[in-house]
């Protein structure tokens, strides 16, 4: 879920969420 809204906001954000 927050994946697909992080994506929308910025693709590079959503890689450093996934590693946290």
């Amino acid at each position: 879920m927050a994946k697909g809204k992080f994506e929308r906001n910025k693709p590079h954000v959503n890689i450093g969420t996934i590693g946290h």
